[in-house]
């Protein structure tokens, strides 16, 4: 049996994340992007796309830190969006300092890309299929929209103009779905509308050393495991630009034999989902367990290498 470490994407964010978390880490991150990264976690700054994926990678790097003491890891990682980002960092496939960097160009450059009248909205309750169709009647040039997360059999994200999203969601309270909810996502990610931020993050990429990960990272994009570093490089520049599939990640590890994941901070979005695809094992979240708990299941499983 295996383990698996997630890391949550952007929407997951809370006010005071950063404060709970390991000063030594938040120290770094300091010095490497010049500025108290401490202070980027209140309600204010959290308005900022920048703002929270640096906090949100700061707080998988600094959560794991914690977790994987003593010789502890893990058999896989995997991120929702963002997310990658620690992954790949503990997965010893990108540096901490080069993460910092990138998500910083990251979040600056979707931020300036769409500063107001774009981003994404959950749909529950429906079948994938029926919100593609609704997609169809609604996309258009001037009103664009687009199929962003497939997060479970019944839960999707879209991303787009706010005009053309409303539409789908009207839509989608008239076919029967529970919820067609704004998210607290400034920018429409996982769609062609980034196709262009995408491709100048992928030259900052090009000047980035990537390594052959040491934990099994799995692209929340493809579902599957990558391990040469141009395909980690091409995943992680361009992942905002492409629909997650996360009900396929999940569905690939346990079938790899999964037993165990572990959802690193903030909240536990990702220990709901799973419960819908592990039948059998543990599904948890960093932030409601004690670490000595989650350590121990770690062990449990095998987590500890000579």
């Amino acid at each position: 049996m295996s383990s698996l470490l997630v890391f949550p994407g952007q929407g997951a964010q809370q006010p005071g994340m950063l404060q709970r978390l390991p000063r030594a880490t938040l120290i770094e991150a300091s010095d490497v992007l010049g500025e108290d990264v401490s202070l980027l976690d209140s309600a204010d700054a959290l308005r900022s796309t920048r703002a929270v994926q640096l906090c949100l990678l700061i707080a998988g790097v600094a959560a794991s830190r914690q977790l994987l003491q003593d010789g502890l890891t893990a058999d896989y990682v995997a991120g929702l969006s963002i997310g990658a980002y620690p992954a790949a960092v503990v997965a010893g496939a990108l540096s901490f300092s080069d993460a910092l960097n990138l998500v910083s160009l990251r979040g600056e450059l979707m931020q300036q890309a769409y500063p107001q009248g774009y981003g994404m909205t959950a749909i529950i309750g429906l079948q994938l299929s029926t919100v593609e169709t609704l997609l169809a009647q609604v996309h258009s040039a001037e009103s664009p929209v687009y199929l962003a997360n497939i997060n479970a059999d019944n839960q999707v994200v879209i991303a787009g103009s706010d005009k053309a999203m409303q539409a789908v969601a009207e839509l989608a309270r008239s076919r029967g779905a529970g919820l067609a909810k704004r998210l607290a996502v400034s920018v429409p990610s996982h769609c062609p509308l980034l196709d262009q931020p995408a491709r100048i993050l992928a030259e900052a990429f090009a000047k980035v050393e990537l390594q052959i990960p040491k934990i099994a990272y799995l692209s929340g994009s493809r579902a599957r495991p990558l391990i040469k570093p141009d395909a980690l490089r091409d995943d992680l520049a361009f992942n905002m630009c492409r629909v997650v599939d996360w009900r396929g990640t999940v569905q690939s590890a346990y079938e790899r034999g999964v037993r165990l994941q572990i959802e690193l901070p903030p909240g536990a979005v990702l220990t709901g989902l799973a419960r819908r695809v592990f039948e059998s094992g543990t599904v948890t979240a960093f932030d409601s367990a004690r670490l000595d708990t989650l350590q121990a299941l770690l062990r449990e499983e095998g987590g500890r290498r000579p």
